[in-house]
Order: structure tokens, then sequence, then C-alpha cells
């Protein structure tokens, strides 16, 4: 933020504060905290950076209590002079109201950068939205925090006292005297004449209003629950480098808990929602001791004597009560009010440690962590007999009920669930049962894995045997009745309801477990849950996911829309190997969405982006049509193609049967010019195309919300839609108002400003590997011919993702662009409606927003 919006607010003639300009920096960093008595009190804290006071309003101003967090609004830089500044804003003015110095002194990082400047390390971490910093003031000493929200509106911030020798247990803000006490000069009456003088006060742009205490909504815990109860799972790995962004804990062999505290009262639940309250009562006297509200995310385990967590002690646990339990906490979803999960890991392990140092417990802790040394953590707890580790991206949310690559479960040996179809008889001196009949669901299907008759007590083998009593059945609930080769004994089939954990060797040729080991039961697992890939795969089956294919009768097929007559051919070949989707899914997809994608189609021409061997084989564009072999209905226009230097037939998509015979011809993504036909120079819009390179998506979401930002400030309305990839689309509308060249100063000018803003993370560069660490704003999709994916557009990309408008709302760090499938997006669409229309509505005024942007750049 520059001083021209700091003075952009305030009439220097009417107000005392220093009207200020950019300073050389001091010889340290100075700090200040200023009560400000305006329409709400509130306290301004403010570093010095680059020459200003980086400024936040804190509506319950700092405190000192370890791990307290304080919401902190990022409002506009002020002049180093105003650190000094205390006195009376007059009624009318921005501001208006008493200003005290409450605190000052000075600042540094909290921890040095070897290679970096002090002032460059604040610089990045300011840019980053995880500042941390040592205070040396009067009443502020020791660790602070100052870290982003990532709520989609880049000013929430949350300033948090770290845990240190300055922390105190309780602590009142009010109570404490100002240091230049401003209050104490007012003369008698001063209150009544400001009372009298807000009567009259004239309107203030609310846009201003920015010091104010904002609206900023708390969620009720009861309500956060039922949406946060659904723990985040990890995603299998057999291999992962180190990445010093990443962040590292051993893997528990237990029961996953999501714990809710409310107001002392506690309740815990496994991963499919049941209470654990119960069975695992003695964690609870712990659990209450908590005096915030909160939702946690942990493992119960049992440990053995040498404090590795064993889940067959757990799973004796419920009938013998022997042995401790432990909660060892990994996350924190919400605290006292606010639901966290929008904050980087390495966050709310910071809000995770501060929550726990208030309180003293000896089997409910946060789980041990290190940074960018994962392999090392591994060899070591190998070594010690732990199953694995877990890997987290620290940069990444939290994503309830989602299976993420943002976590990575990489396991020492091999285990997974299987299902228990059955049992053989027991041989010899066994009682109750041999061994369990094992399987698994592939492809939709139940299959045998295997027989595992190891690792049973006599007390398991008559519990199991009490509870397959209840479930026995006449006939095999294979969907082929398995070969079981070298088993003894008529097997005893069962409704396979009970799911266990088994560890085994490696698999066979023929897809069964070598030496499987019975580990217990999983009682917090269903039976459906248990598919190929649900941890460790055989090596064929391992490869694909686990879906069914939906067939069609008829693989060729004529049909009729709205009087057309068209062929489609082909219907069951799978065009998305990874999950099954066939050719004939996307045309029903196309039919289906035709109402909501055809009015950004048309009378745009088409460059047709084919794929009739499917996403894995290798695509082409055509952009001329053969008009002597398409249908008479099939509507083509001329346009002149630069790089082709001739005129050529372009596809014009006006209708259903048009898109049906486009989807026919392997085009799984729709590609539309920006303008029309009849118009080919006007664009209906301008695109801010972003693409992450290697950077993550975190940072497209932070630039694409930069861009809406600084197009809010200019005037101009945006929307913002997925790419279906790993990038975003920004649209600014234009109503054929400008030419491309026209428009093409304007998005260079626009890329710039946001780059400028973000230096760290952005790039306007076009060479690949100039910018691989950086997010690409690509501007240059801005001209006659170029096209994009259309909004409703099935992307080429695993999973069929489709690029979807978004509510700029939904633009934050939970954002997922792999959520959005032709499988999801209908009932979006019946919630939302069509995000996209304002896209081709009232077109924005360049000629004015130029100017302003000049001038910022300036």
């Amino acid at each position: 933020m520059a001083l021209n919006l700091y003075r952009k607010k305030r009439n220097f003639g009417e107000t005392p504060e220093p009207s200020g300009k950019k300073e050389k920096a001091s010889e340290k960093f100075t700090f200040v905290v200023q009560r400000h008595d305006a329409s709400h009190l509130h306290y301004d804290f403010r570093l010095e950076m680059e020459g200003v006071l980086k400024s936040w309003a804190v509506p319950k101003g700092p405190s000192m209590k370890a791990g307290e967090r304080r919401l902190a609004i990022h409002v506009e830089d002020h002049p180093l002079a105003y650190g000094k500044f205390f006195g009376e804003i007059p009624e009318g003015n921005y501001g208006a109201g008493i200003v005290e110095i409450w605190d000052n002194g000075t600042y540094v990082p909290l921890e040095p950068d070897t290679v970096k400047s002090a002032e460059k390390l604040l610089l990045h971490q300011y840019y980053k939205g995880d500042l941390k910093f040592i205070l040396n003031g009067k009443h502020l000493k020791g660790a602070f925090a100052l870290v982003r929200m990532n709520d989609g509106t880049d000013k929430n911030w949350l300033l948090i006292k770290k845990s240190d020798e300055y922390a105190v247990k309780s602590y009142n803000i009010a109570s404490i005297d100002p240091v230049k006490p401003f209050h104490k000069k007012k003369t008698s009456g001063s209150k009544e004449k400001a009372t009298a003088q807000k009567k009259n006060k004239p309107a203030i742009s609310k846009d201003l209003e920015t010091d104010a205490e904002p609206e900023i909504p708390k969620t009720n815990i009861e309500k956060a629950w039922q949406k946060l109860k659904k723990p985040m799972l990890a995603t299998l790995s057999t291999s992962h480098e180190d990445n010093p962004d990443w962040m590292y804990e051993p893997k528990y062999d237990g029961y996953r808990a999501v714990t809710k505290i409310n107001r002392g009262k506690v309740e815990i639940v496994s991963r499919n929602g049941n209470s654990f309250n119960k069975q695992y009562a003695a964690l609870i006297p712990e659990l209450e001791k908590f005096e915030d509200d909160l939702i946690l995310d942990g493992e119960i385990v049992i440990e053995d004597n040498k404090g590795i967590s064993n889940f067959q002690l757990l799973q004796n646990y419920i009938t013998t009560k022997k042995g401790v339990l432990r909660y060892y906490v990994f996350d924190i979803l919400y605290l006292n009010g606010y639901p966290v999960t929008e904050l980087p890991f390495t966050q709310r392990r910071e809000l995770l440690e501060a929550v726990f140092a208030k309180v003293k417990l000896a089997n409910v802790q946060p789980s041990p962590v290190v940074k960018g040394k994962g392999m090392q953590l591994m060899k070591r707890l190998t070594k010690l007999g732990y199953e694995g580790i877990i890997a987290k991206d620290s940069r990444s949310a939290y994503f309830s009920g989602v299976r993420s690559d943002f976590w990575l479960k990489i396991k020492t040996r091999q285990s997974l669930e299987a299902v228990i179809c059955g049992y053989t008889a027991p041989q010899n001196s066994r009682k109750f049962f041999g061994s369990l009949i094992l399987g698994i669901h592939d492809h939709g299907k139940l299959v045998y894995i295997g027989n595992c008759g190891t690792g049973f007590t006599e007390a398991t083998l008559e519990e199991l045997h009490q509870q397959f009593e209840k479930l026995k059945i006449s006939k095999s609930p294979f969907d082929a009745p398995p070969k079981m080769t070298g088993q003894k004994g008529k097997p005893t089939w069962i409704t396979p309801r009970l799911v266990c954990n088994v560890e085994f060797a490696n698999w066979t040729k023929d897809k069964h477990l070598r030496v499987p080991v019975f580990m217990g039961l999983r009682t917090d697992k269903k039976e459906s849950e248990i598919m190929i890939d649900n941890d460790t795969q055989p090596d064929e089956a391992g490869k694909k996911a686990s879906f069914s294919v939906r067939k069609y009768q008829e693989d060729d097929q004529e049909i009729r829309i709205g009087g057309k007559k068209l062929k489609v051919t082909n219907q069951n070949k799978i065009y998305f190997p990874e999950s099954g989707i066939t050719k004939g899914e996307i045309i029903d997809y196309y039919r289906k969405i035709s109402k909501w994608i055809l009015p950004y189609l048309k009378n745009r021409p088409e460059s047709l982006n084919r794929h009739p061997g499917g996403i894995t084989k290798p695509g082409f564009y055509q952009k001329d049509m053969d008009t002597g072999q398409i249908p008479e209905w099939v509507r083509t226009e001329k346009q002149y193609s630069k790089s082709n230097e001739e005129y050529l037939d372009y596809l014009i998509c006006d209708n259903e049967a048009t898109l049906v015979y486009m989807a026919n011809l392997g085009c799984i993504e729709i590609n539309p010019w920006h303008s029309t036909f009849d118009k080919p120079d006007y664009p209906d819009y301008m695109i801010m195309d972003l693409d992450p390179g290697a950077i993550g998506f975190k940072e497209v979401v932070r630039t694409a919300l930069k861009i809406r930002n600084i197009c809010m400030e200019i005037g101009i309305e945006t929307f913002c839609k997925t790419s279906g990839a790993t990038g975003l689309h920004v649209y600014v509308p234009l109503k054929k108002r400008y030419t491309y060249d026209e428009i093409k100063l304007f998005g260079e000018l626009l890329a710039t400003a946001v780059q400028q803003q973000l230096p760290e993370t952005t790039s306007i560069e076009r060479t690949v590997s100039k910018r691989s660490d950086k997010v690409y704003i690509d501007f240059l999709q801005n001209h006659k011919g170029q096209t994009i994916a259309a909004a409703y557009s099935v992307r080429p990309k695993p999973g069929a993702t489709v690029s979807t408008p978004l509510e700029w709302t939904e633009v934050n760090a939970r954002l997922d662009p792999k959520e959005f499938t032709i499988h999801t997006i209908f009932d979006r669409i019946k919630q939302k409606g069509d995000l996209w229309k304002g896209v081709l509505g009232k077109g924005a005024n360049i000629e004015k927003a130029l100017g302003k942007l000049e001038a910022m750049l300036a």
C-alpha cells in the first residue's frame, strides 16, 4: 500500500496528522502502537518497513498472553512521522477521534537470516503473510507473529503472542496507562463537544473506513463441527524427496479421532463420525482441561514397551482395558469462534502449540514434527519400529473429508485394510477357526486376495468367532468363486461387513497377499471404503484407481437433437484411463451442460482441440473445417488466420447439436475466440491467465486476489474461474468497446502492477526457464484468434475437471480445482446458478481505469 492512499483519505488543511513522505529507514526498525478512540475504540499496530509504517488496526488491542490471537486488519501504509503523532483528529475527517501513543520501541526479525538482510527477510515474510519478530517496547516485549488469514480478502491478519519468558497467563490491555496520555490534556466538556459534533458528522465512504472494526463473522462451533468432523486424509506415496517447505511427523498405528471441546464439554468421533467417548473415556478428563473452544484432529494409540504405537494393543483395549491411551494431536481446525482450516499448516501448528502451552497434560500431546528433514526422520523411526511417516506441505490448507496429495503417507512396511469374507475350519489344537478369507473391492467387484492365519491370540479367536456366528451366509460373497490353493477345510462364508488391518510381505503374481498377519479389526472404516488402492496395491491393479466403467448398449448410435440428425461413435471408448470415463460420458455431459455453456460460445469461431484417442494420446488443433464433409446444418464462417496467412472456415457453435458434433470429433475441451465472427477485432472480455509453474496453487490464488483488489481500486469489475487444470482465469468484461490493440497496453500495465506488488512470487517473463518458480501472469492471451477453455468446458486432465466459474469468496486457500468435475458441476449450478453472466454484461471503462492505473504505477 502506497502513501498516496494515505494522503487520498485525508485533508491536511483540517487534520493535524503529518502529510509525510516515504523516508529513509531508521538505524533500527521502529514500531508504534496507537490507541485510537474513533467510531470504534481500537489500537493501530505499526511496523517500520521500506521507509513507511506498515499498519494494522487491532480492534481488541495486542495481548501478552501466549497463544492469544487478535484480529488485525491491514490498512494503508502511514508515514514514519506518524509514529510520533498523538492528538485529536477533528470531526468530519477520516478517522475522527483521539489518538494516543500507547507503546513504541524497536523490533527485529525473530530468526535472522544469514543470507538476507533484516529488511529483506521482513519483507519476504510480509509478502508471504507470515511475519515473525521480537518487540522491545515498554509494554510489548518478546516474540510475536502476524499471520495473514486466507479468507479471500488479503486484509485480515492475526496478531499472536508467542510463548516465551515475557508471556503472561492473563492480560487486560485496558488496565495499562498509555505512554503519552493525551486524554489528560483534554479540556472539560471535550467529550460533550465531540458528541455534539458527531451528530453533524458528514458521511464518510465505507470503503475508506478501514480503521474501524470490521464485521468479521464468527462461526458457531456446532455449525463448524458438522463440516469439520470428517478428517483430511493423506495419499499413499512410495517415495518422497525432502522439501524445505514440507513438515514431517510419525505415522501412528491407531484410530483417527477428531475432537470438539465446547466450554469444557468433550466429544470425540471416529473418521466416520462414530462416538469414541465411551470406548476411550480415559482421555476425556485431560481434554476437559483445555480453556479454549477447539476442534482438534489426531490419532488415538496405545504404545508398546518401546514407546511405539501398536494397533493390536489398541484393538484389544476395547475388551481388556489394558494399556495407557494416548492422543497425539497433529492439527487444529477451530479456535474460539473461528475455523482456522484456511490457514497454512505451519501457522495452524503454531496455534496448536500455543493452545497446548496453556495446559499441562500427560497423555494428550501435540505430535512431534520436523521441517525439511523427512528422510532423516524416516530412517530414525524405521530403526525404532514405526510404520512410517506423514509428509505435509507447510503451505497447505486443511480440506475436511478429502484425500489430498498435500499430505502424503510414506510407509516402511506394507499393510492394508481388507474385508473379512469368511473363514476356514480350525486345524489341530486351534479352536474356533483356522484362517480368515480376505477380499477387497477392485473396479466395483469384491475379489479374493488370500487367507490370513496368523496374528491371533486365544481371546481374539473367540471374539472374532462370536461376531462371525451372527454373519453366516450360505453362498460366497465374491463376484467370482475363489480358488484357495493349499487351504484346508471347507470355507464358511459371512456377510462382508467386517474390516481388518493386516501386514504382509508383498503381493504374489496372482495378486494374493504373501505372509499376511492379522493386526486387528478396523471399527472406524466401512466395508465399502476398502478398495484396491486403499493403501498398498499389487503391481498392475495398483496403477489404476478404483472405478466402474459405464457401458453403453450401442457403441455407435444415431440420434436427433433439435431436428438435426447426427451419429455418435465409439461411446464406450475410455477417454480418461485413471477414472474410466468414456467418450459417451463426455458427450452426455455436453448435452446436459449445453444450456449453460452455449451463451459463451454463440457466434464465436472455434479452434477444435481434438483428443480422439483420449487424454493419454497426442491431440491436435483444427481450425479449418472441410465444408464438403460436415453436416449441412453445421455453421461455419470465414475468418482470416494470421498464423495460417489465409481465410479459414471456422466452425460456429450456436446449438446443442453442434456442441455434440464437436464432442464426437474428440473435442474434450471447447475453445472459442474472445470475440464474435461479426466483430472479430472487438473482444467481449480481457483475460489474465495465471499459470503457477512450480510455485504451487496457493500463490495463484493470491495473485488472482491481487488482480481483483487492484481492479476494484481503479473501478473495474472482475470475474474468476478455474482453468480446469492448475491455474485461474480472471476476466474483465469489455462489451466490444475496445479493439485488441487498445486493450493490449492496459493488460500489460495491469500485469506489471500486480508483479510489482508481488515481486517474489509472480512474473510477466515469457521464457519458462526464467519464471519456473513463479506465477506467470499471461496478459498476451488477448489478441485476435487466441482461445482459452470456455466456462463449463471439460479439460483433458485426470478426473475430467471442468473450467468452473467462481464466487470471489471461494478464491481462497481451500480452493481445489480438482473438485469441479463433470460429476459435481450440476449440483453446483443447481445451488449457485450461472456465475458467469456478468462477463457478457456491462463493459469496463478502460480509458478512466487506465489513468488510475498509470497513477498507481507512477
